[in-house]
């Protein structure tokens, strides 16, 4: 299924701007979490897998994972460096310039997508990624909000709140960033009018993208022992597909979806089972998006798909 006839995706966007297909690569700089580290907790999230809590230095230098990942594809002559892992502003300055700077020296690299936490992005930071958007490059700020409810921030041991998205948000758009928010849908205790409450806020403080990921039980995740206790348990697939299938049809069509799922596998997956094959939750939303209306179909102005 073609989902660029029913939402704006990332891909589509790309293609707008470049003339072609553009890819993303995931990279992981030598950074860490204060959620990790004990700036602010240890243990990081309730959905994090501990695997990945400690600080161990990238095996491969930024060049070297860039030419790791190109040769996994063929989509492309273009690519986005996307530094993925841990929190990736969680250093200094200089640090993170040099990081960047490596990745931006591939000719065919023409921007970066970062992955931070609201809470980690000093005005340092965004200067330095102002910077290079000024000088042309395609630049994205993922900033991991997950749940606008700071009830359920405080349950999943977040470390942070709204507030600090807020400020985050307005800092980065005050120097024309554009933001990309990470939501979670079925965090525990909350339901499908908590979903859409959270897109609404993230609507009204302002946003040019999102990534919408359902809950995933992973092992070694201290939500993996909840799990097993019966207290937490992710959304079935249809459940999922219809809120994910809500949600997109109450964005305005201009909001850039750089991901409406998300995958991972055995041993790591734990549940649900329908996150495994990448295609299953893509087609189903699309199925529905397809019988009842696109993205921004609920406010009146739907998407109008491929052009």
């Amino acid at each position: 299924m073609d989902l660029t006839r029913h939402i704006h995706t990332l891909g589509h966007y790309l293609k707008q701007r470049f003339g072609e297909s553009v890819h993303k690569l995931s990279l992981a700089g030598d950074f860490t979490c204060p959620n990790r580290d004990g700036t602010l907790g240890r243990g990081g999230c309730t959905f994090c897998n501990v695997r990945s809590f400690g600080r161990e230095p990238a095996a491969l230098s930024i060049s070297q994972q860039l030419a790791r990942e190109k040769r996994k594809t063929d989509r492309a002559r273009r690519y986005l460096a996307y530094f993925q892992a841990y929190t990736s502003t969680y250093a200094e300055v200089e640090t993170l310039r040099a990081l960047y700077d490596e990745a931006l020296a591939s000719a065919d690299v023409v921007g970066l997508c970062v992955g931070t936490r609201p809470d980690c992005v000093p005005d340092a930071a965004l200067d330095l990624l102002a910077a290079y958007q000024d000088g042309g490059s395609e630049v994205w700020l993922e900033l991991g909000l997950q749940t606008a409810h700071d009830r359920t921030q405080a349950r999943i041991h977040r470390g942070h709140g709204l507030a600090d998205y807020r400020d985050a948000v307005r800092r980065a758009h005050a120097r024309g960033l554009k933001v990309c928010a990470h939501l979670i849908a079925g965090l525990p205790g909350e339901d499908a009018d908590d979903a859409h409450a959270t897109l609404q806020t993230v609507l009204d403080i302002g946003v040019e993208g999102l990534k919408l990921h359902p809950l995933m039980i992973v092992r070694g995740s201290r939500m993996a022992a909840q799990y097993r206790r019966g207290e937490v348990g992710p959304m079935p697939l249809d459940d999922y597909a219809e809120l994910a299938a809500s949600l997109i049809r109450h964005t305005p069509p201009e909001v850039v979806y750089h991901r409406i799922s998300a995958t991972a596998q055995a041993p790591t997956l734990i549940a649900p089972d329908w996150c495994g094959p990448r295609w299953t939750a893509l087609q189903a939303i699309g199925e529905r998006l397809a019988r009842e209306g696109g993205q921004g179909s609920a406010l009146g102005t739907g998407w109008r798909g491929m052009c």
